[in-house]
């Protein structure tokens, strides 16, 4: 059974930043920034935070998961914004200045 899952990030380095944001695009959907929209089985969860885990520098970086619950029966996906309205744009490149 798939689980959909909120992956927001905060990563200290540019570098670890960019291999992050890389990775993350094998996983899910770019929705904002820092913020991907997974569906995962068990053990693609696991395999996330895996790559995850060798990338980022446990004492200065973030990953955070939020399980949204089952993916099967939630319906469509309903994204509302404040301010600059949401646009689907999952292939908007990572810029880090």
């Amino acid at each position: 059974m798939r689980s959909t899952y909120l992956v927001c990030y905060d990563i200290c380095d540019d570098k670890r930043l960019r291999a992050v944001f890389k990775a993350m695009r094998d996983f899910g959907d770019h929705l904002q920034y820092s913020i991907f929209e997974c569906q995962f089985t068990a053990s693609e969860l696991i395999r996330c935070r895996e790559t995850l885990r060798r990338l980022i520098n446990h004492a200065e970086d973030q990953v955070l998961f939020v399980c949204l619950g089952p993916s099967a029966g939630r319906g469509d996906r309903v994204i509302s914004a404040l301010g600059k309205p949401y646009q689907v744009t999952f292939d908007a490149p990572c810029i880090v200045a």
